[in-house]
């Protein structure tokens, strides 16, 4: 069977020790996870929880069964497969010599993100969007020097049907 990228959005209760758990239950069976994030709801008591793990099908029902097991885990949603919306955030910190300043500019410009603060020789960039869009300004930014990067997990939430 063939691995990809599952999507799981889960509801928690918003307490201490819980993501600990969470992550315990991933890394005690081997399980990797390329991101995760987590925040308090429109209720401060419940927090969402979104984690982007590598498996096939069989292994990741395995994941949401053990998950929904979790005293402290109220609901797990598996969003791949489904309609979503899914962005990422980066901070790009590049290199920005003077010839390459005005080049900058036009990404961001083309990419609709933000310089969000300007150094001497830097500049750091906020972006948001999908995996492709991430990573198509990465490539372009490469060439002129890529100073540090940030980036945040995935977040995304079902669509509503229309």
């Amino acid at each position: 069977m063939t691995e990809n990228k599952h999507v799981l959005s889960m509801l928690v209760d918003n307490e201490p020790g819980v993501l600990s758990r969470i992550a315990g239950l991933f890394s005690g069976r081997g399980y990797n996870i390329e991101s995760l994030c987590v925040a308090e709801t429109t209720d401060p008591q419940i927090s969402r929880l979104i984690i982007v793990t590598q498996a096939n099908q069989p292994l990741t029902e395995q994941i949401k069964k053990q998950l929904n097991k979790l005293i402290n885990v109220i609901k797990v949603y598996e969003l791949t497969g489904s309609e979503f919306v899914q962005r990422e955030m980066a901070l790009i910190k590049v290199n920005a010599k003077p010839e390459h300043r005005a080049e900058i500019l036009r990404i961001v410009d083309i990419f609709r993100c933000r310089v969000v603060d300007v150094g001497k020789e830097h500049y750091t960039i906020e972006v948001t969007g999908d995996e492709g869009k991430l990573a198509a300004i990465l490539s372009l930014m490469k060439p002129i020097g890529i100073k540090e990067i940030a980036k945040s997990g995935a977040i995304a939430l079902f669509r509503e049907p229309k």
